[in-house]
């Protein structure tokens, strides 16, 4: 891990972190006098700042160790605090492949962290003399790849991910949001062989807790251990834990919600594929389809205008669209105000 230990900045190398009496006691239960609450209340203790019981849930169902996942508020604290650790300001820089997730930029400039933009090609992929470039840029420190991509749908190729977590000096964050929804085989078995990886899930998406705000990160343990250190002492609340435990619990649903998603995104891809002024939908392994229109604008307007909300991503990638996969209701509501539009040729 010493590696890893040259990567992190100096200042929170030696920084204390906050504890607590009820943490340092590791008393469950009790009279507790310690942390200056309300006696009175349901809401009136602090919620476990160790997040204990949801970690027990979350490292079997991933089988990994609890040492090695990081439970934070939604994935972007795990970002915020991943540049904290590894970034100095107007020193180092992140990389990322755009177009992709618009918060790897934002917690750049929040911690005043310059941003190495490389683009993906036709395909969504990166190229190849891409990896050579970063390979020889001595100020990047963290590389932040989607897969699934947001907002694209796609997933970066194995090997291209397998040959910058072999070459790449700095930390490699897989943000892997939309894994769920993919055929493809989590970064998460990946952990124990490289150091320097680290995996970002969510339970917003998949497991529908997206009001929870409960986002994990999976890394080595000493990784782990700055990113709890630097965290706030209670970031996740007490009753989004209770919920995110009572949810867990019921795979069932889980399941049968993903394959609802997944047989609703192939029905949806049949009807906009019969429109007239849509001339693309790319692959996807999300539950989303970018879809390339003519006149996308006007197409954005006039679902807006009919209180239907998709993703206008023509300043990302031109004409584009992004449709998340509703109910069979919500996307035929859709698909209906679509064929309206189409037949009235309101985009030409």
């Amino acid at each position: 891990m010493e590696r890893i230990e040259k990567l992190i900045n100096p200042h929170i190398l030696s920084l204390q972190a906050y504890s607590s009496a009820r943490s340092e006691s590791n008393l469950k239960e009790g009279i507790f006098l310690d942390a200056n609450e309300n006696p009175f209340g349901n809401f009136n203790r602090y919620p476990d700042g160790n997040q204990n019981e949801l970690k027990n849930i979350l490292s079997k169902q991933l089988n990994i160790s609890k040492s090695n996942l990081f439970l934070g508020n939604g994935s972007d604290e795990a970002i915020d605090l991943l540049i904290r650790i590894f970034c100095n300001q107007k020193e180092d820089k992140i990389g990322i492949f755009s177009p992709t997730y618009g918060m790897y930029q934002v917690s750049a400039a929040i911690n005043n962290v310059d941003i190495e933009e490389y683009y993906l090609n036709e395909n969504f992929e990166i190229l190849e003399e891409t990896l050579k470039e970063i390979i020889s840029n001595k100020n990047l420190k963290i590389l932040f790849i989607c897969s699934p991509n947001n907002p694209t749908g796609n997933c970066i190729k194995e090997s291209k991910i397998d040959f910058l977590l072999e070459n790449f000096k700095g930390i490699v964050v897989v943000d892997e949001a939309y894994i769920d929804f993919s055929s493809k085989d989590s970064f998460v078995k990946k952990v124990e062989k490289f150091q320097n990886l680290v995996v970002l899930q969510t339970l917003s998406k998949s497991w529908g807790m997206a009001g929870l705000r409960i986002g994990l990160a999976v890394s080595n343990p000493l990784i782990i251990s700055f990113l709890n250190k630097i965290k706030p002492p209670y970031n996740i609340s007490l009753e989004s834990q209770k919920k995110a435990i009572e949810i867990l619990k019921n795979k069932k649903v889980f399941e049968k919600n993903i394959n609802k998603i997944l047989n609703q995104k192939e029905e949806l891809k049949k009807e906009l594929s019969g429109l007239s002024f849509v001339e693309k939908i790319f692959p996807s392994e999300a539950n989303f389809l970018l879809i390339k229109c003519k006149n996308s604008e006007k197409i954005y307007q006039e679902l807006i205008e009919n209180k239907i909300i998709i993703r206008n991503r023509n300043s990302q990638i031109k004409d584009c669209l992004r449709i998340s996969i509703g109910t069979k209701q919500e996307n035929k509501i859709l698909i209906q105000k679509l064929k309206e539009i189409d037949e009235k040729g309101i985009v030409y």
